[in-house]
Parts: C-alpha cells; structure tokens; sequence
C-alpha cells in the first residue's frame, strides 16, 4: 500500500475530489463493471493523494497549483447552438478523415465527423460504445494502464467520454482520425477525456490526438489514451498539446506493442502553464518496434515535463526515442526518459536522445536518461545535450541579408524539423511548423 503524506492544501483538493465524485455517482448510472472500476479508482486516488515535489518522479514538477484549481466537473454539457462560433478555432482543420470532437470533455456530434467506415471498424464515442455495452469495452477498459498512480485513477473515476476505436485483423483504415478536444467557457473546469484504441493483427491506422481551447482561461485536462496492438499492426500517433497558457494538462498514454507491430507516437507541446505528459510503451511481443518521439516550445513561465518509459519485456525489440526542447524566457523543461530491459529480453536494441536549445539565461532543463538493464545481450545507448543555438550558422545566415530575428527562427524551425520530419500528414505538420512561427514571433 502506498500513501503520501499530504499538504493541507492537497488534502482538501482530495476531499473536493471525493465529494465530486459522491454528486457523480449519484447523478450518473453506469454498468455495474464500470461502477466497480469507478469506486476502486476514487478508493485508490483517496489513499494515493496528489504527488509533491517530494516524490523523485516529480520532483521539479510543483503540481499543487492545478490539484488546488477550484473548478467544477463539467458532468453534462450541451453546446446550445455555439458549435459555429467554435467551429473556427479547432486545429488542423485541412485534415482530411474521421473527427470525433468533445467540448469539455463530452462528444459533440455537431463538430464531427466520421464516414464510411471499412465493415468491423468502430470510430465512435466511448459513452457510446458504453451504453451499447460494448463486450471490448469492458475487456480491454484500464486494462493497460497503471491503476496504481494518482492522475490515472482520478481519470478511471471520474471518465465518461472519449474515443473508442478499432480496427479489426488485416485491416487498413486509410483516413486519418482525429480525436479533437477543446475547452471552452470562462469559468474553471476539470475534464478527464479517456481513448480506448485497439487495433487487430495487421491493423493499420493513424490517430492524431489534440487538445486545444477557445479561452485563455484556466482549467485542469486529465487524459489517459491506451492503445493495444495486434500482431504485425501499424500505428501512427500523434498528440499536439495546445491548451491555453494558463491551462494545466496531465496525460498518459500507454501503448502496448505485439510481436511484429510497428508503433510510432509522436508528443507536441507549445501549450499549457504547468503540463505533465507520460508516454509509456511495452514491447509484449518479439521483434515489436516502437519510437517515442517529442518536441517542447516553451517562453514565459511554462513548465512542460515529459516523463517516458521504454519497457523492454521481450527479446529481440527496437525502440527509438528523440526530444528535442526549445526554451525561452523563464520556462522549464524536464526529461526523465527510462529505458527498461527485462531479464529475458535479450538483443534488445534502444535509442534515446535529448537535446535541447535555451534560448534565455533564465530557461531551465532537468534532464535525466535512465537505463536499467537486466538482459546482457543488448545494445542501449542514451544522450542529453544542452546548448545556446549556433551563433556562427546565424551569423551565416545574417551575412546573407536575412533578419536577426528571422535568422533565429530558421534555425530552430529547423531543430524542431527532426521531430515534425516524421510526422507523415502533411496538414498536421504544415499547421505545426505555422504554429512554431507564430509563438517565436
């Protein structure tokens, strides 16, 4: 059993929590497996407590201002006609595909769509794939992911809505899907978007993941994706974290690689004041290969933590890893990437490195690689560089007749190109690299 000793503040954010919940149950019926999971959860959060700075895991994360936020669940909410107004400030709106949109955390009919669909694959809200009673559902709900840490069981407890997705067994679903969240409201909300993938063996599909907002205001994302593979699938991810400046955002996303598989999830931050992401991925199944790659734009006083975990649990397996950050002002950035090699696992081949460019004297890293290695027939390697953009390219640059200011925003549009260069949709990373121009204006 494990417990936290608690500030007075984050004891009463917890007791707002499980008051929270108590008015959630009752408002809100649900199968008798989910009501179970749901009491297990807030049962685990209560005990668990919110981390501090006293935990290794977070230790330069200060997570109290978000655990403190006084905001109220948003447990029913209806667009009432506003869906035009918003209309125009959803991201990568030249995306081709499916969209499942969810405002505030619940689905939005009006602002998605999904077509005509490859018969036995289901792109379809999770609250609708719950009240249908969804045999998969059930099955493969919180199968994957950590029960056991704060954030998760918060989401367990309080989720309703999502995305469910499946792809059935030699499958190709060709259009993108795109799983778009957007804040919106002037007062203080809390959500807890939870997306269940599954894709069959040799299943193909690409997701892309985005959390944006109409508001500057402030409100908590808490989001848990999971993602199960089946043998020799094919999975593009991409997640682009775009909240408010003043937004805090949590997210874990564990994927589950089978022998074969091919997984790709990239994480994109240029948003949020205080954000915490945990990309986690498990190599089940021999020659699975996964690559976890990142990027982290910051200025003012943002704080953007990336806290990855490369589980090697099968011979044979390839995972490959990149983060680049780039940061200004007096913003923080924070890299713990473990790479973990289990007893059996042997000819594992790992790859991580973290680089990043401080574009102020006040910009601050906490970088920590990890390699823990039970197998001795490996070949892990890890790296973290930390340095000012090249003075003499810029210089280059400048001689040639091109602006200081636009100078500087070549080169790091360019340091942020090895990350967004994998990215296969084209209107996702036009639509980035546009969104990296605009902050560094």
């Amino acid at each position: 059993m494990v417990a936290r000793i608690q500030t007075n503040q984050t004891q009463g954010a917890v007791t707002r929590y499980e008051e929270a919940f108590a008015q959630f149950e009752r408002d809100h019926s649900a199968p008798a497996w989910l009501q179970a999971k749901r009491r297990e959860a807030i049962a685990t959060f209560s005990r668990l407590g919110f981390p501090t700075v006293r935990d290794e895991e977070w230790k330069y994360t200060d997570i109290t201002p978000a655990a403190n936020l006084v905001a109220t669940p948003i447990f029913q909410f209806e667009l009432n006609g506003a869906a035009a107004k918003v209309r125009t400030q959803l991201p990568f709106q030249a995306l081709e595909g499916h969209r499942l949109a969810f405002v505030n955390g619940h689905f939005a009919p009006d602002l998605s769509h999904v077509g005509t669909l490859p018969e036995g694959v289901e792109v379809r809200p999770l609250s609708e794939a719950l009240a249908a009673g969804s045999e998969r559902v059930q099955q493969a709900f919180g199968r994957s992911v950590n029960g056991e840490e704060t954030f998760v069981a918060l989401n367990t407890a309080f989720a309703q809505d999502g995305a469910f997705i499946f792809v059935p067994a030699d499958v190709e679903l060709a259009e993108a899907v795109h799983l778009l969240f957007l804040t919106t409201g002037d007062s203080a909300t809390v959500s807890h978007p939870r997306n269940l993938i599954l894709l069959g063996q040799n299943a193909k599909l690409t997701v892309v993941e985005s959390y944006s907002a109409s508001t500057d205001g402030v409100y908590l994302t808490n989001a848990v994706t999971e993602i199960e593979s089946g043998a020799g699938a094919h999975l593009e991810h991409i997640k682009a974290q775009l909240e408010s400046p003043k937004a805090f955002h949590i997210s874990t996303t564990q994927v589950g690689a089978a022998r074969d598989s091919q997984l790709r999830s990239s994480s994109l931050n240029l948003g949020g004041r205080i954000v915490r992401n945990n990309p986690i991925a498990v190599m089940q199944g021999e020659n699975a290969e996964v690559t976890l790659d990142g990027l982290v734009l910051t200025d003012n006083e943002q704080l953007i933590d990336n806290h990855t975990t490369m589980d090697h649990a099968e011979p044979h397996c390839a995972s490959h890893e990149l983060y680049a950050h780039v940061l200004n002002d007096k913003s923080v950035g924070v890299f713990n990437g473990k790479i973990f090699v289990r007893l059996d696992a042997q000819k594992t081949d790992a790859k991580q490195s973290n680089r990043t460019i401080l574009l102020s004297g006040d910009a601050t890293i906490n970088a920590k690689p990890q390699l823990e290695i039970l197998a001795d027939d490996v070949r892990c390697t890890h790296g973290a560089t930390i340095g000012q953009l090249d003075e003499n390219a810029q210089f280059y640059l400048q001689a040639r007749g091109i602006p200081a200011r636009e100078a500087r925003s070549i080169l790091i549009r360019a340091f942020a190109g090895e990350v967004l260069a994998s990215i296969t949709l084209d209107a996702v990373r036009d639509e980035m690299e546009e969104r990296i121009s605009n902050k560094l204006q």
